[in-house]
């Protein structure tokens, strides 16, 4: 078993890295294949610290093997790979994750390439100097591509190692309370009774509750019983700063897999709330967290640039347009997205974010409120296009943030208060005389 585990490993970061598949989506496919839940953890851990530290994983086989593995061999180079994060990062013992490595690259087909990939974790086992990166480039030093660097370095100069090194860390688990289901305070206490301890950090969101080690949240109190979801508590802000009031009718205009849907409507049910999302696929994530904590709304699929297919000629009090973007205020949460994601990327993703906040504006009531989100620390995506938006935009301006010292726009960081990097920015639509 801890061969194959090891195997699918290196087959889920070669997936990842060589043919630009996303963790989210191959990881969980080859967790199915074990059986035991410290397995499946198990697994997590090494493809999640391989995508955390692959350019210091490379450079230490660069210095070790005359050339990588190409082709059909590659799942064999992500399992040197896999080997060494076990020998430099993990307490496995040597030993066992040297000779289960080894024994995993004969599932692999690898049988002529075992004395190699001995011989490479051999040498690391017994060299811990390969991993002095002193004199290495910035982008192994931190882990990171050099395009990522460099843009934070040009937006936050005296942060951006901050940044880099949040980006490092595991994310913690937070939850969020239900308080359609139950109360923050006795949800607490049904947490303490199970010796699961928590804290909420946020005293102005009291049902953002985080844990202090992660668990298998559908073991946890009142899972199925719908009193809490997952959402890091930088997203729970969302639906906090769009302060959904009763008998308003709400969008939430890129809503899946409807974590903030869902908040809306525990704030305040007594809305109309229509959840809208073009990706059919994870809608059904919001159909299942709407029974689950049971709530409603109306789901549809559709693109909000295509109001002939969806809007029904009622304009909305409030809009949360939550936009598709770089995530790269998640990576800390989805260490892949540093190596799928392409400088090419941003200014697409700018052209889309300024359509859809364009054609959102248009569906919004004089006098109502619009709230643009993302989960990125990119300007280009945030504070750049809000002042693009404003300068086009005659009948928009900004609200001042409370949680933000009344700021007018919010950009959190990645690690501050142990949150996820997001930003916010809250737009009135004035009434013209």
């Amino acid at each position: 078993m801890s061969a194959q585990l090891r195997a699918l490993a290196a087959e889920t970061c070669f997936q990842v890295v060589d043919q630009g598949k996303s963790l989210s989506d191959v990881l969980p496919k080859a967790q199915q294949k074990l059986s035991s839940a410290p397995d499946k953890a198990l697994l997590q851990e090494i493809c999640f610290g391989v995508m955390r530290t692959l350019p210091q994983l490379e450079t230490v086989c660069q210095q070790l093997m005359s050339k990588p593995l190409i082709k059909q061999l590659r799942p064999l180079q992500f399992l040197i790979y896999v080997g060494i994060y076990q020998l430099q990062f993990m307490r496995i013992p040597d030993h066992a994750a040297i000779s289960e490595t080894v024994e995993a690259a004969r599932s692999l087909k690898g049988q002529s390439l075992t004395k190699l990939i001995n011989g490479v974790l051999r040498n690391v086992q017994r060299q811990p100097a390969l991993f002095d990166f002193s004199a290495a480039s910035d982008a192994v030093k931190f882990n990171h591509p050099g395009w990522i660097i460099a843009a934070l370095q040009q937006a936050y100069p005296e942060q951006w190692q901050e940044v880099l090194s949040a980006n490092q860390q595991k994310a913690p688990l937070w939850l969020r309370v239900n308080q359609q289901q139950i109360s923050p305070e006795v949800f607490v206490a049904e947490l303490a009774q199970a010796e699961i301890a928590c804290n909420q950090p946020l005293s102005y969101l009291p049902v953002a509750v985080k844990l202090e080690q992660a668990r298998d949240v559908t073991a946890l109190p009142g899972y199925e019983a719908g009193w809490f979801s997952v959402q890091d508590g930088a997203a729970q802000h969302a639906a906090l700063l769009l302060n959904a009031q009763p008998g308003d009718t709400v969008l939430d205009a890129c809503c899946a897999p409807g974590g903030k849907t869902c908040h809306i409507l525990e704030q305040t049910s007594a809305i109309t709330l229509t959840a809208l999302d073009r990706d059919a696929k994870r809608l059904e994530r919001v159909y299942h967290n709407l029974e689950r904590l049971k709530l409603t709304a109306r789901v549809v699929a559709a693109d909000i640039l295509d109001t002939d297919s969806w809007w029904q000629g009622e304009l909305f009090d409030r809009i949360l347009l939550d936009v598709p973007c770089s995530a790269t205020g998640v990576i800390r949460r989805h260490p892949d997205i540093r190596w799928l994601r392409k400088k090419s990327d941003i200014a697409p993703l700018v052209a889309l974010q300024q359509q859809i906040l364009q054609q959102a504006w248009q569906l919004l009531k004089p006098g109502g409120t619009l709230l643009y989100a993302t989960c990125s620390i990119l300007p280009a995506e945030n504070s750049e296009q809000i002042s693009s938006f404003l300068a086009q935009q005659g009948d928009a301006e900004l609200l001042p943030i409370a949680v933000a010292g009344n700021a007018t726009t919010w950009q959190i960081l990645p690690g501050e208060q142990d949150l996820d990097g997001f930003f916010f920015a809250l737009l009135h639509k004035k009434t013209m005389a």
